[in-house]
């Protein structure tokens, strides 16, 4: 069995069964999941079930597709990972693929019981509201060329690269355009390399996606920066 909770702001919208071979996502209403927001491509991404595997692919979106804060255009889903879509996520719930612990069985299972499917009109109260997250924290960067020299992550998803929007803006010629991505949860934050790129954490290589600590040295693209939780 697998479905998958679409959520704004960790709101839960809508749950959907995955009971097709392949489920499209995306901002047309053609779409098996319809995402309706101008950050989300016509047919943006879809879900495909491979044998007893379950992956997500990119459908050459403009803004991309994310798991767990990392860009993919094809990944093997495994259960509970969390896929950003411009500003919604969808967490996938694939009990088939791994054995679930009774545990996170009991969890689930209560966090289903408090979920409320929302009304359209609830929906865009959501949509409209701001969402308080609890952890603030940023950066201070120690050594490598960036616009300055402090940054306090504010947003929920925010870019290390020298894109114009991105969150902490790297100058050189060389520097990549996304070197990694910060997610920020109600939990506090996390960090992920971009594709391909090397990125240390006090001193040690991350291939994937790690739960910052205050005072933990990231470095990543000639940078190196320490994460703080603001008092």
């Amino acid at each position: 069995m697998a479905e998958v909770f679409l959520k704004y702001k960790d709101a839960v919208i809508k749950k959907i069964p995955l009971e097709k071979d392949i489920t499209t996502i995306g901002r047309k209403v053609e779409n098996d999941i319809q995402i309706d927001n101008l950050a989300v491509s016509g047919f943006h991404a879809m879900s495909v079930r491979e044998g007893e595997q379950m992956l997500i692919e990119d459908l050459n979106s403009l803004n991309g597709t994310f798991v767990n804060g990392m860009k993919v255009s094809r990944h093997v889903l495994s259960n509970g990972d969390v896929v950003l879509i411009g500003t919604h996520t969808l967490d996938f719930v694939i009990s088939e693929s791994i054995e679930i612990e009774k545990k996170d069985v009991q969890t689930r299972d209560h966090l289903l019981d408090e979920t409320v499917i929302l009304e359209p009109e609830e929906q865009q109260k959501i949509l409209a509201s701001t969402e308080k997250l609890e952890v603030i924290g940023g950066f201070i960067i120690v050594e490598g060329s960036t616009d300055k020299n402090d940054y306090l992550i504010k947003e929920r998803v925010a870019a290390i690269g020298k894109d114009d929007h991105a969150g902490i803006r790297l100058k050189g010629f060389f520097a990549p355009k996304v070197a990694a991505l910060i997610n920020r949860r109600r939990e506090g934050y996390f960090i992920s390399p971009s594709s391909g790129k090397i990125m240390k954490v006090n001193g040690e290589k991350i291939s994937r996606r790690h739960d910052l600590k205050d005072g933990d040295m990231v470095e990543v693209s000639g940078i190196k920066m320490q994460f703080y939780i603001k008092a």
